[in-house]
């Protein structure tokens, strides 16, 4: 008999319980199983027949049902507002609103005791909540559809994968407004293609990665030839040292191209064989790369040999040159013009300007004497040709500087 007692104050205290967890009446649960296990009733009245505690296991069985399924259900409507507010961006105080909902979305059976947590009046308000955001979805579909397309877009981009983003828009678009799919159909359609193009990316990762090593090599080879066509680079100047470290490990890396080429044409090349596709980079084929890469390397690497040949086919000719007409001599130090020491056009050899000469010449140059201009002629004789007057001023000179003076007594 204290078993059996035992066992029905272990049914009832379980279907109390339950009861406060799914918001139920316990007194009206417990007493549909038997008038007596009311609490008014005292210990020893109630009843712990056996058709007692197997309507009491019914019961508990029942319960525990219950709360499975209600606790599945709001599971699937917290999972629901979840995306339906990350859709539409709602605020974290709308949300908060609806944190007694959420709170379960990953809880067990067993972990949910909190009276009225799975109440039968919040579900139904969880569902009106996931019905209303629905209705404002299909509102908003145009803008929903918009920015999963832009997610799916910035995928490709990151993959160099070329689609044309205006074409899908105007699709969207025209079956919107048709009316012909329903808002949830047309945005799983664009969840299963976001997810095949994450699938997408993620096989291509490998081979973009190299891809991305590659180009960045190609940058240091191109800054590597033009460090070496700068006949300054040695010069004591700022940064002088930076770009030397640099075009040492620039040297390193481009010496590691050509492996690392012949690595990425074999994945590539694996790549299509396994999907039966181009492996594009942007819209082009990414082996027609490689090749195009190759083929330019081959040429830059011809031209550097033909250049190096001919300077020194040019060494080595001018060697021979030299061998056979002896060293060339060093240029000499250009003659300075020599400031000649003489007489100056009009002065002397110590720079003094010489005294004024007169040359008069006759008319007739044969000494004819000249007529005045009272028709007289003039007895007066002509100077010669070979005259020279002299002014007074210096034969006063001349003579001042011929005559002794006498010695002063």
């Amino acid at each position: 008999k204290s078993d059996r007692l035992h066992k029905v104050l272990d049914f009832v205290s379980t279907v109390h319980d339950l009861c406060a967890v799914l918001g139920m009446d316990f007194f009206s649960t417990v007493t549909e199983v038997h008038p007596s296990l009311n609490d008014s009733t005292g210990v020893q009245s109630k009843s712990i027949s056996n058709d007692t505690l197997s309507r009491l296991a019914k019961t508990v069985l029942a319960l525990k049902e219950d709360k499975k399924q209600r606790l599945h259900k709001l599971q699937e409507l917290a999972t629901q507002l979840i995306d339906l507010w990350n859709l539409m961006d709602t605020s974290q105080e709308e949300r908060s609103l609806f944190d007694h909902v959420t709170c379960n979305i990953s809880a067990s059976v067993d972990e949910v005791t909190i009276p009225g947590a799975l109440a039968l009046d919040l579900i139904e308000q969880a569902e009106v909540e996931v019905e209303r955001l629905d209705q404002l979805k299909a509102s908003r579909m145009k803008e929903i559809a918009f920015k999963k397309q832009a997610e799916l877009e910035e995928i490709f981009a990151h993959a160099h994968i070329e689609i044309d983003s205006e074409a899908a828009r105007e699709k969207i678009m025209a079956l919107i407004d048709s009316g012909n799919v329903e808002p949830s159909e047309l945005l799983a359609d664009m969840d299963i293609r976001i997810v095949k193009a994450k699938e997408e990316a993620f096989s291509r990762k490998e081979i973009l990665d190299k891809v991305e090593k590659w180009m960045s090599a190609c940058e240091e080879e191109s800054w590597l030839e033009d460090y070496n066509r700068d006949e300054n680079r040695y010069n004591a100047t700022r940064g002088a040292h930076l770009n030397l470290k640099r075009a040492e490990k620039a040297r390193i890396l481009v010496n590691k191209i050509p492996a690392l080429v012949d690595t990425l044409v074999a994945k590539t090349r694996a790549w299509e064989e396994d999907r039966g596709i181009s492996f594009t980079y942007d819209g082009v084929p990414l082996l027609a790369m490689l090749d195009e890469y190759a083929m330019l390397r081959h040429d830059r690497e011809e031209e550097k040999r033909r250049m190096r040949d001919q300077k020194k086919f040019h060494e080595q000719l001018s060697t021979e040159q030299e061998a056979f007409f002896g060293s060339r001599p060093s240029p000499g130090r250009p003659l300075g013009t020599k400031k000649v020491v003489g007489p100056r056009a009009n002065g002397g050899a110590n720079g003094t300007p010489t005294p004024s000469r007169r040359l008069s010449l006759n008319a007739h140059q044969n000494g004819a004497r000249s007529t005045n201009k009272d028709g007289k002629r003039d007895t007066r004789p002509v100077a010669p040709v070979n005259y020279v007057a002299i002014s007074k001023e210096d034969v006063a000179s001349h003579i001042s500087g011929s005559e002794t003076i006498p010695a002063s007594p």
